[in-house]
């Protein structure tokens, strides 16, 4: 586990509501000497004298200046976010104002502080592990309803409660086997065989569970970038128009009016989808077009999936086979959408565009988008979105799971072989490592740092 980590225990401020004019401005101290140091800029009341999770209302002075009138939230360790003691003070949010408070909080012997401090002081006290600690940060930066339930499970302990249990029972396992290892001489076997062999199958399944969500957790977390991919005048732009419901990009009935990729996201069911309206996939001798059919090209090998949009009036079954055999060239998922429908007719391009998987729709007129934006989330999500069960979003925790999942065969590869107690034990070890890396109770100064640099300074 750690030790005492150097500087957090100095007491640290930071502003913890956005840079910028507002209504209330909130500036946040955590440390020892949190009342101490405020105490010496409010005159009304001895904070130390007060009960914690109380307010109180005065002026802020530093000597006989007035800074501000202001309500001061007290929070006594360790009932606190960071477990010591921690005040708020909530000041008139001009940015003036909320730096003369600051400076004159560092005068009285506060230090600034690092981003994420809060919170890695929070998990240094116990407060919350690494996992908690880290669904903070994804929360903040959630921005879909699917993303914030996420973390919120996540932050509720849902995910370190899983890997908990998975950690607890090995354990005590490891502590049979080691003690067997005490009595190697006199042949004695503590830790019953086949209950092991059904612990590591039911830690396997559970693994694999969770190694399997992470697909799931990026899509939720980091959303769905989709190309769409086309010859010119298949009506992409106008299909991101109605996607949008608004009139994003340029349409005209000339071929080739998009020139360049446009981008705009939109939230389908909690999953955001980072639309790419790139310009006509064709042979050119417009130095201009050439660049911007390149970059199709480029988005195309960059995007999780492609939607290939064909005129059903001018395109023909030979002609889309060729132009397909490049999107899976690129070992893409793909959609496959049949556009203008409502020219032709949804039976007449049945007949015309023969086999399985095309979605016909007409853009300008929305037929069908409701089931084009249903394809969309079964193509990713493939099922139903349950944010209450545990869904790794984390690359961090993947990558560790990964090497639980390497741990946990090796385990039961030697109770097939029966192995000795002293070969299990150093497997064991190494699959409770990663275990422990990923809820933070193993751990080093350089990897929190890391960690909780890249969270926001007031949280």
């Amino acid at each position: 586990m750690l030790g005492k980590l150097s500087g957090w225990e100095d007491t640290i401020v930071a502003l913890a509501t956005p840079h910028g004019i507002g209504a209330i401005g909130v500036i946040r101290l955590s440390g020892e000497k949190t009342i101490e140091i405020v105490n010496q800029l409010f005159p009304s009341k001895d904070l130390s004298q007060q009960k914690s999770h109380t307010i109180h209302v005065g002026f802020l002075k530093d000597g006989d200046k007035v800074l501000d009138e202001v309500v001061i939230s007290l929070f006594k360790n360790p009932k606190s976010y960071t477990g010591e003691d921690v005040i708020e003070i909530s000041c008139h949010g001009s940015p003036f104002i909320q730096e003369q408070v600051i400076h004159t909080l560092t005068k009285y012997g506060a230090r600034l502080a690092k981003p994420g401090e809060f919170t890695q002081r929070a998990f240094l006290k116990g407060k919350l592990d690494l996992t908690q600690a880290e669904a903070v940060a994804d929360l903040i930066a959630s921005n879909t309803e699917a993303s914030q339930k996420t973390a919120l499970h996540n932050i509720r302990g849902g995910f370190s409660t899983v890997l908990k249990e998975l950690r607890d029972q090995l354990i005590s396992f490891s502590a049979l086997i080691e003690l067997e290892l005490d009595f190697s001489q006199e042949d004695v076997e503590f830790a019953d065989r086949s209950k092991f062999y059904e612990l590591i199958h039911r830690s396997q399944k559970v693994t694999s569970e969770l190694l399997q969500s992470f697909q799931l957790g990026n899509v939720i977390k980091n959303g769905v970038s989709v190309a769409i991919v086309g010859k010119p005048n298949a009506g992409k732009s106008t299909l991101l128009n109605t996607l949008l419901n608004e009139n994003r990009a340029i349409v005209s009935d000339i071929a080739g009016t998009t020139r360049d990729t446009i981008e705009e996201v939109l939230n389908i069911n909690g999953i955001l989808f980072r639309l790419i309206d790139t310009a006509g996939i064709r042979k050119s001798t417009d130095a201009i077009e050439v660049i911007g059919v390149e970059k199709s090209m480029e988005k195309m090998q960059q995007a999780d999936l492609v939607l290939y949009l064909f005129d059903v009036n001018a395109e023909s079954q030979t002609e889309l086979e060729t132009a397909l055999q490049q999107v899976q060239q690129q070992n893409k998922n793909y959609l496959l959408i049949g556009n203008k429908v409502d020219v032709i007719g949804e039976e007449a391009a049945q007949q015309k565009f023969s086999g399985d998987g095309v979605l016909f729709i007409a853009a300008k007129s929305h037929r069908h988008i409701d089931v084009l934006k249903q394809r969309l989330i079964d193509k990713v999500v493939q099922g139903t979105v349950q944010t209450e069960n545990t869904i790794v979003t984390n690359a961090r925790h993947y990558a560790a799971l990964q090497e639980v999942e390497k741990s946990l065969n090796d385990i039961k590869g030697g109770l097939d072989n029966n192995l000795p107690g002293d070969l299990l034990a150093l497997d064991i070890r190494r699959c409770l490592h990663f275990l422990g890396d990923i809820t933070g109770e193993i751990t080093n100064e350089d990897r929190l740092d890391y960690i909780f640099s890249k969270f926001c300074i007031g949280k």
